[in-house]
């Protein structure tokens, strides 16, 4: 996990790093809303996860190569992440705040005709969150500081200015622990499973 964790560091430094070289792009930035919906992902049967709805806003920058298709976009997001899960017959209700930065490499489908009005995209990347909300979800359990995600999404870019996706988030850390008070589960593993529908307004 560390590798993957520098590997993916390192891919956010580069191509941060190779914007000043890239003046002949198509950079656009923006305000981006959306909802969520998650799910905790459990390695024990004695966890029964329940979906529930959140929110995110924040700011999205999307960078263009002109006429390969190829850019990525990049976004600074608050993120309400709402989530129960039932142990033993009781419901525990786990609502967490982060900030996220995800990074998506995206390729632009080009359609004649309809090209200046309607963009089409496939998007992937990975995404990291640091945990605003408190840690402590009850004796027993504890929410991690940083979760690791990657991100796999469409969307559409109307007008040149309205961008809609829909993006699936897999969760690479474990973003739940025992603390030590709970034997019985002291090695339960929670990652997150979650969906982002948001849209952005470029300029």
């Amino acid at each position: 996990m560390k590798a993957i964790k520098t590997l993916l560091l390192a891919t956010v430094v580069a191509i941060l790093g190779a914007l000043p070289a890239q003046a002949g792009g198509m950079f656009k930035i923006g305000p981006r809303v959306g909802l969520t919906v998650n799910e905790m992902h459990f390695n024990k049967s004695a966890f029964d996860d329940k979906n529930r709805t959140g929110w995110t806003a924040g700011v999205m920058t999307e960078f263009r190569v002109p006429i390969i298709g190829l850019g990525f976009d990049l976004s600074a997001m608050y993120v309400r992440r709402n989530s129960s899960f039932l142990l033993q017959n009781n419901l525990t209700k786990n609502d967490r705040d982060y900030i996220e930065i995800p990074l998506n490499l995206r390729y632009n489908l080009s359609l004649p005709v309809v090209g200046n009005f309607l963009t089409p995209y496939v998007a992937a990347g990975p995404s990291v969150a640091f945990m605003t909300s408190k840690k402590s979800i009850n004796d027993a359990y504890r929410n991690k500081e940083v979760d690791w995600a990657l991100n796999f999404g469409i969307g559409v870019q109307l007008v040149k200015h309205l961008d809609i996706s829909a993006r699936y988030g897999l969760g690479l850390t474990n973003t739940l622990k025992a603390t030590g008070i709970n034997t019985t589960n002291a090695d339960i593993k929670g990652k997150n499973r979650y969906w982002t529908i948001s849209a952005a307004w470029l300029f």
